[in-house]
Parts: C-alpha cells; structure tokens; sequence
C-alpha cells in the first residue's frame, strides 16, 4: 500500500514538472505606468447675452426657457403658438398681458438678479431670466 502511495505521488510530481512554465520576466523592464482616470470637463456657461435677446413662445413653451443676459438688454417674446399667452414676472412686476398669435412683448432688464415668469393662461410654463452686470 505505501508502495501505491509513493507511486502516486510521484507520478503527480512528475506531472506538476512536467507542465507550462512562465514566461521569464525580462530584466531591466519599468513596470507600466499608470494613467490617471479620464474626467469629463466642466462645460463653461455662455456668456451672457446683451442688446437684444429674442425669446419664442411656441408648442406651450418658452425658448430658451434660461437665458443670462447682461443689465441693459432687452429681451423680446414673440407668441408663435394658435394660442393666446402671457409673459408674466412670478412677483408680478412686470408683465405682457394677452399675446395673440404672432405678437410679441419687450422688456429691459435694469438690475441684475435672477427673474423667473411663467405664463398667466397656462401656470405650467415657466422659465428664468438671470441678469448679470
């Protein structure tokens, strides 16, 4: 029995030597350098808008529906949807009244702050307006 043992064993030795041996490892190698992780960039805001900013009423939205424009300019919306809205301040300080179809409605921008409106006939259109110096 400890004959079959030791015949075993050495068989599995042999076996074990017998096999795939690694590839030797070159001297004098560096070992990989490695890279620091990719990162998206930051996107860079616009710069803001001055003169004359148009913005369109159309398909139940304002468009742009976030503008940044500089104190001074005047932004101008112009309704192109078959239905009537409004352009209204959501303090209620400035604001269009009804717009038809195809009218349009100015305001200049005097101070800098962040000025959100939404339309009086359909309170789920909104949008802000930020006025930078």
């Amino acid at each position: 029995m400890k004959t079959k043992l030791s015949l075993i064993l050495l068989t599995v030795f042999l076996l074990a030597a017998c096999g795939p041996k690694a590839a030797p490892t070159p001297s004098g190698t560096l070992p990989p350098i490695s890279q620091p992780p990719v990162t998206a960039a930051t996107p860079t805001p616009p710069a803001p808008l001055s003169g004359n900013v148009d913005v369109s009423i159309a398909g139940f939205a304002f468009s742009p529906d976030a503008l940044t424009v500089k104190v001074g300019t005047t932004v101008k919306w112009t309704n192109q949807d078959a239905a009537g809205h409004t352009v209204t301040a959501d303090d209620n300080s400035w604001g269009s009244g009804n717009l038809e179809q195809g009218a349009s409605f100015s305001f200049t921008f005097s101070q800098a702050g962040t000025f959100a409106y939404h339309c009086g006939v359909h309170p789920s259109m909104k949008a802000t307006i930020t006025v930078v110096p």
